[in-house]
This record gives structure tokens, C-alpha cells and sequence, in this order.
């Protein structure tokens, strides 16, 4: 179940990483297309927007709730309180993702957020994999009386 944890954590973290590639193709794609007269409006997407939303909204988020689950079985310290936290700043950063769209600026505090999101979920992976590899307690001998 610790290695469970520490892979869940690490495709989190991964998984922010992606999203900042797919919205900065999606922004690029979108430069590239009107240079070359396409026009784009609210309801304009393309794969690597759509691509960024699904990651965010479904996958990353079910990889945090089964995070969550399998911490209570892993037994790592703090387990439970580190993958909690992931889940409150996915939920934040879905809250920062519509204010984005009433503010712009917000979308500076969702940009902000996702590195926050990717550091917990690699400090829970950190965790997990310091509990694997702590050397196991040296047996404790009782004198023998000789």
C-alpha cells in the first residue's frame, strides 16, 4: 500500500506537469491559428485546452480521492493529513479555474496553485518512500544467564 501511496502522489504531481504543457500548447496553438486568420471565441477549444481539463477536473482529482483512501491502509506517518491536503488544493484549484474566468488575474493564483498542488503531492510521495526505506529496527538481545 506505500508504494500504492508513492505512485498516486508521483502521477499527481506528474499529472500538474502535463497540464502546464497542455495549456501552454493550447495558448500556442491558439497564437499559431489566428496568425493564420482562424478565429477563436468562447466556445473555440482544442485538444490540448480539452486535454488540460480532463486531467484537471477528472483524472487528477480521482487519483487524489484513491490517494486518500489508500493512505488510511499505507501506515505512513502523516499519511492521511499530506493526501488531505492535496484534495483541498484541488478543490481550491477548481474554485481559482471559475474565478479565472470572472477575474483573469485569479488565473495567476490557479497558475500559482498547481505548483503548490505538484510540492504537496511529491513531499506525500517523499514520505512514502522515506517509510520504505527506513532501515528496520536492530533486534534487541536479552542477556542470557550463563
Amino acid at each position: 500500500m506505500r508504494a500504492t501511496y508513492r505512485v498516486l502522489g508521483l502521477l499527481i504531481a506528474i499529472g500538474v506537469v502535463l497540464q502546464a504543457a497542455f495549456i501552454a500548447i493550447a495558448q500556442f496553438q491558439i497564437l499559431h491559428d489566428t496568425d493564420k486568420g482562424i478565429l477563436y471565441d468562447k466556445n473555440t477549444e482544442n485538444w490540448a485546452q480539452i486535454a488540460h481539463s480532463v486531467l484537471g477536473t477528472i483524472i487528477i482529482p480521482l487519483l487524489a480521492i484513491v490517494m486518500l483512501i489508500v493512505s488510511f491502509f499505507a501506515k505512513i506517518p502523516g499519511g492521511a493529513k499530506w493526501a488531505g491536503i492535496v484534495i483541498g488544493l484541488i478543490v481550491l484549484q477548481v474554485v481559482l479555474a471559475f474565478l479565472g474566468f470572472a477575474a483573469p488575474v485569479a488565473g495567476s493564483l490557479h497558475a500559482f496553485n498547481a505548483f503548490a498542488i505538484a510540492g504537496v503531492a511529491s513531499v506525500a510521495a517523499r514520505k512514502a518512500r522515506d517509510v520504505e526505506t527506513a532501515a528496520p529496527a536492530a533486534p534487541v538481545e536479552t542477556p542470557t544467564g550463563a
